[in-house]
């Protein structure tokens, strides 16, 4: 079944998990749309805020929305802002970060592999 959401109108979540501060979530599509591979989810980080750093045994894609941050990849930072694109791979540690005296938050789009942990309620939990 297509559907359709706007990153806009959809619920943010926080994101509560250790290392996480100023994040929110909404999962866009996911395990329940039945989406069969990929899960793809809205983050918002606040000026002052960050992801944890972490890293898992999939990649993922990013695609900046709005905002200026930074991203931890290769063992440093780098600027990131509106419109770029990012891959992460497998097992690379990362976090987004935003400036506490930037004054906006870091909007992205991130896609993930539908049967982790991160699209949506793992079935039968």
């Amino acid at each position: 079944m297509a559907l359709i959401r706007n990153i806009h109108e959809e619920t943010m979540n926080e994101v509560n998990m250790p290392g996480v501060s100023g994040a929110k979530m909404a999962i866009m599509v996911g395990r329940e749309d039945k989406a069969p591979n990929f899960a793809l989810r809205s983050f918002e980080v606040v000026a002052g805020g960050h992801t944890p750093k972490h890293s898992h045994d999939y990649e993922h894609e990013v695609y900046v929305v709005a905002g200026n941050g930074q991203v931890l990849l290769e063992g440093k930072m780098h600027d990131i802002r509106e419109g770029d694109v990012l891959y992460v791979p497998a097992n690379e540690e990362h976090q987004f970060t935003v400036d506490a005296d930037s004054g906006e938050s870091l909007r992205f789009l991130c896609v993930v592999p539908v049967e982790q942990n991160c699209g949506g309620p793992v079935p039968g939990s």
